[in-house]
């Protein structure tokens, strides 16, 4: 009880401090202090007890549009499974543009090896338009250098640059904007030599190609930086307008999924890659576009969620910890602003996250959870994946093998897997070894 009082005070505190930071720097008081007294407001309402969640129902993944219930694959696939990727794209993160004609097509930045040799390193440049101006993703691929054949490779973002995942001195450093971040080696948004490998715990790479995988990744801020004016310098400042005026168009959150096929487009096409076995992996807000990613693009071959919490794999209605009001005051570019509607209102959506979860069906999901991670609402996250196990069993695969939440430390594995890992919001070692583990089941 006291840890949640602490949770609330806190999140309370930083509420008044918005507010006030917000009274000495804005041009706009009133708007300023509307936003302030707003966040307060919110904040007072955050769920951090179990004994808090609202009663709620959750909308019928098998039962269409019009009413009629939904009993074969047939069903599923070429009709159920269209609605609730619609609505998704209607209500929740936005239509994306087609991909771009340059199918594929990426300029060499360098290749060398890394780890004493246990690795290849290639440094890809992937041209997000035809514009010249336009964004490019800077992909760096690792690959076993010992390997018999095409393998498999993990697809994630990274939050600090490709850079910050490794000690490797041939990296490149990014190029774009990043948060002032010391810890991370940031300075005057420019990243620097000191933020090489700042974020290697994240990213276990020498371990991941010992096992026989690659691995993928491009800094966040290639597709679009993460802040409100980021869609000016972003993907989004080009590509938008090839969105039909009639639909509702994409946020940051279905840029960045959106650049993450950019990236399998890629990889299907670089020798050494198979390009049938891609895996798609996000963590925090990154796993939030991961999960939308695979979700439309079924040509990623697994999907892996570590931490997404609200709008990624827990269910909103449980209305715990992090809700759709906080997600859209903090990151208003996250979403289209029709999504705002819902800000406090999250029973009139007409999906929740266990569908999401059910668009990568009957593929491989895994969905990762800490237990102190409140504030991602790990029983939300269990709930949804242990709810979305419905579309895999009409397909004829086992979703999630248990129905009570496992303790941490412990995980469950089926066509669907889950872990709750001791500790805080953040992504290890431990982690990567079930994802590891869980792959080599279903991938290998």
């Amino acid at each position: 009880m006291r840890s949640i009082l602490r949770w609330v005070i806190r999140i309370v505190g930083a509420g008044f401090a918005i507010y006030l930071v917000g009274l000495m720097i804005s041009p706009d008081l009133r708007e300023s202090t509307r936003f302030g007294f707003a966040f307060v407001r919110i904040a007072a309402q955050v769920k951090l007890d179990e004994q808090e969640v609202p009663s709620y129902r959750l909308p019928d993944l098998l039962a269409g549009a019009d009413g009629r219930p939904i009993t074969t694959a047939e069903e599923w696939r070429e009709g159920r499974r269209g609605e609730i990727l619609s609505l998704f794209r209607d209500q929740v993160y936005g239509h994306a543009p087609e991909p771009p004609p340059e199918y594929g097509h990426f300029e060499e930045r360098e290749t060398g090896t890394a780890f004493s040799g246990a690795a290849v390193r290639r440094q890809l440049s992937i041209p997000l338009a035809e514009d010249s101006d336009a964004p490019a993703l800077e992909l760096l691929l690792y690959l076993p250098a010992e390997r018999s054949g095409p393998v498999p490779v993990f697809l994630g973002i990274n939050f600090w640059g490709n850079q910050s995942t490794s000690l490797d001195s041939g990296v490149r450093l990014s190029e774009r904007w990043l948060p002032n971040d010391r810890e991370h080696g940031v300075r005057d948004h420019r990243a620097t030599e000191a933020s090489r490998g700042t974020s290697q715990s994240r990213w276990p790479i020498e371990f991941i190609v010992s096992r026989g995988y690659g691995v993928a990744t491009f800094y966040r801020g290639d597709a679009e930086p993460d802040h409100p004016e980021g869609h000016r310098t972003g993907v989004r400042a080009i590509r938008t307008k090839d969105i039909p005026t009639d639909k509702t168009p994409w946020g940051t959150l279905g840029a960045w999924a959106w650049s993450l096929s950019r990236a399998l487009d890629t990889l299907v096409t670089t020798p050494g890659v198979d390009a049938e076995r891609v895996i798609v992996i996000g963590h925090s807000r990154l796993g939030k576009a991961a999960l939308w990613a695979a979700a439309q693009d079924e040509r990623f071959a697994m999907a892996i969620s570590n931490d997404s919490g609200c709008m990624g794999a827990a269910l909103s209605r449980r209305r715990f910890g992090e809700t759709i009001a906080f997600v859209n005051m903090l990151f208003p570019h996250w979403f289209p602003p029709a999504f705002d509607v819902y800000s406090e209102d999250e029973d009139a959506l007409p999906i929740d996250q266990h569908m999401l979860l059910a668009l990568i069906a009957p593929r491989p999901l895994y969905v990762a959870s800490a237990s102190e991670d409140l504030w991602a609402d790990p029983r939300g996250e269990f709930l949804s994946a242990h709810a979305a196990g419905e579309v895999y069993h009409l397909l004829g695969e086992e979703g999630l093998p248990d129905d009570e939440m496992p303790a941490p430390g412990e995980d469950v594995m089926a066509r669907i897997g889950y872990h709750l890992r001791a500790g805080k919001h953040d992504i290890t070692q431990y982690d990567w070894e079930r994802f590891l583990k869980f792959a080599d089941q279903h991938i290998r």
